[in-house]
């Protein structure tokens, strides 16, 4: 079920109200986000000064004049001043590149219009069921929300078992619901390719080989995603434009309890809330899989959903590399800001980890195997747009280690690249700091999270895409020695993975690193204020998941230990004693609120 106390409704019609399409070629209409902005000229100065300042302190610190010069001193040292000044210049330039990204993102979001959907087109609604991996009752949920659903043609709705489980048949003959599974047929079970085994994609493309025929489009949902009524009704209507191959929602997490998952949900504001509307400029938004309207002839036409560990990103990027054969025109995606299901995130830290680790490595393998056709069939504009979604992982994860190779070589060996005013790198430095932290919270008015407080700053976010950069440099060194990746059902429900000290290896690793480093530079005199407290902040980010788990564990057996005392006094007490206590029937049931066991979710 979905948490009370939050305005679904309003959310699921962010785009504006249902219109009629007018014309006899409909095309799909977008309104920019800048036009309905009564104070454009703020954003348009941060939009503008925010990169330029970005990019002055860019040529400031790798200014020649301002290149370390060593009379006399050891080649190894005067080697070590290039890697830092070249550290430090690609620092500064991955900084610049997220500032433009953002500003352009700013300057060209826009939401489409939305139509009435035409009548008579046949849809069949689809989810998936991993039998051990996936609780029963939330496919229950999932199912029961589809039945719901509103639809001017004729509609069924799906369930694709990969078990062929019994209970899972049940469960659809209850509800009316069809069932289909690949569980068995040598043909769908392959090792690799269209037909992968254990794979979302294998299990989909399974259903389109037997029964997509038999439909116009497919509507998906996770299984922990709950579909609105009115999930069809605000999105078929852009299948309309013969040209839209897809359309596609905002993620957001039901199970909005758990400190995790809230800084989850807050961490993809920006894609969810700007990325994926600058998509709509170049009618190229991404594709995500966890709720979305597709039209089968179109991911036929690429045969089927592509075999990546993220599918949907995958296969949204070939299908934007080809073109419709019936009107000779790039194929096109729709995003809308809707909220048309709300969803279940990661509510421990070994599942946080697990899922940027997949959609890291995903991208990663999208930019090696695929990004280098794209120059050759995909338009300029949406080849741009892509290339900054898809660069952010790798430079995110380059960044984060030449941060800290610049403080060990400094902290270690006292190697320096570049020397500047310290009052001159600090002005321009906040200054640069302040107008792209400013951007971003200008940005924050565009949310479409129904969970997140109105005006709030998304710090929770800001700190969780610092947390994952190590996840994102481990997983790119497995994309580079091309170690074999899997996919992985994410675990929902009560099936969250616990979180042990191991989980945090790589955040540990860098803290030793950092913490040894420190302790070499005090040893060696290597002495400045500004390497060291970049220092003491990387090892922050390395030290906050496991002081976050820490503390939470320790306050959950601080109420553990209350309770306890509680319910063995009651079970001590001699019956008739119990018998004229109301609520006392039941052990353990005055428990103080918020020892309800954090699964409980409003995806199920």
């Amino acid at each position: 079920m979905r948490p009370e106390g939050y305005d679904y409704d309003t959310h699921s019609r962010l785009a504006g109200p249902l219109t009629e399409p007018s014309g006899s070629a409909y095309r799909v209409q977008y309104t920019t986000l800048l036009s309905s902005e009564p104070r454009r000229i703020r954003a348009v100065l941060l939009m503008t000064l925010a990169p330029l300042l970005t990019g002055l302190l860019l040529v400031y610190l790798v200014w020649p004049t301002h290149w370390v010069e060593r009379e006399g001193g050891a080649r190894w040292l005067v080697g070590l001043d290039v890697a830092m000044l070249v550290s430090i210049g690609l620092i500064e330039l991955f900084m610049l590149v997220n500032v433009v990204s953002i500003a352009h993102a700013t300057m060209v979001a826009r939401d489409p219009v939305p139509v009435t959907p035409q009548n008579g087109t046949r849809v069949a609604f689809l989810t998936t069921y991993v039998p051990g991996k996936e609780p029963l009752s939330m496919v229950r949920a999932t199912l029961e929300g589809a039945v719901r659903i509103t639809h001017t043609g004729p509609l069924d709705v799906w369930l694709l078992d990969e078990g062929d489980d019994i209970r899972a048949k049940a469960l659809c003959e209850e509800l009316g619901v069809r069932h289909f599974t690949r569980h068995g047929v040598p043909a769908w079970n392959r090792d690799k390719g269209v037909h992968k085994t254990r794979t979302k994609h294998g299990n989909y493309n399974a259903w389109i080989a037997m029964h997509g025929g038999a439909y116009d489009y497919f509507a998906s949902v996770d299984t922990d995603h709950v579909p609105h009524p009115d999930f069809l009704a605000r999105t078929m209507g852009y299948f309309r434009d013969p040209d839209v191959a897809f359309v596609v929602g905002p993620q957001v997490y039901g199970n909005y309890t758990t400190p995790v998952t809230k800084a989850a949900e807050s961490q993809q504001f920006l894609f969810h809330a700007l990325i994926q509307r600058a998509g709509n400029r170049y009618r190229a938004p991404m594709f995500v899989g966890t709720n979305n309207v597709v039209r089968i002839e179109a991911v036929k036409q690429i045969g089927g959903l592509y075999d990546s560990i993220t599918e949907d990103m995958a296969t949204g990027f070939e299908l934007h590399r080809s073109r419709n054969p019936g009107t000779g025109h790039h194929w096109r995606s729709v995003y809308t800001p809707d909220v048309l299901a709300v969803g279940e995130g990661p509510a421990s830290w070994t599942d946080f980890f697990t899922q940027q680790m997949r959609w890291s490595r995903g991208t990663y393998e999208t930019l090696f195997k695929q990004y280098w056709k794209a120059p050759f069939s995909m338009p300029p504009g949406r080849l741009f747009s892509y290339t900054l979604m898809l660069v952010y992982y790798p430079m995110t994860a380059v960044n984060w280690l030449l941060g800290i190779l610049s403080c060990v070589l400094f902290l270690w060996c006292g190697a320096s690249g570049t020397q500047v005013s310290a009052s001159m790198w600090l002005m321009l430095y906040s200054d640069a700091a302040a107008l792209q932290v400013g951007l971003y919270l200008w940005n924050r008015r565009h949310n479409v999270s129904p969970h997140e407080p109105e005006g709030s700053g998304g710090l929770a976010g800001m700190a969780m895409s610092a947390l994952s950069a190590p996840i994102y440099l481990r997983s790119l060194g497995a994309a580079l020695v091309r170690r074999p990746s899997r996919f992985v059902v994410t675990p929902k429900g009560d099936g969250t993975s616990p979180d042990r000290l191991l989980t945090f290896r790589v955040h540990l690793f860098w803290a030793a690193v950092l913490t040894a480093s420190l302790a070499a530079s005090f040893v060696l005199d290597h002495t400045h204020a500004a390497m060291r407290t970049w220092a003491f902040l990387a090892l922050a980010v390395c030290l906050a998941p496991p002081a976050v788990w820490a503390a939470t564990r320790n306050r959950v057996r601080r109420v553990d230990r209350r309770v306890v005392p509680t319910v063995r006094i009651a079970e001590a007490e001699p019956a008739p004693a119990l018998a004229g206590r109301a609520g006392a029937t039941v052990p353990g049931g005055s428990l103080p609120a918020g020892t309800v066991s954090s699964s409980t979710t409003g995806g199920s």
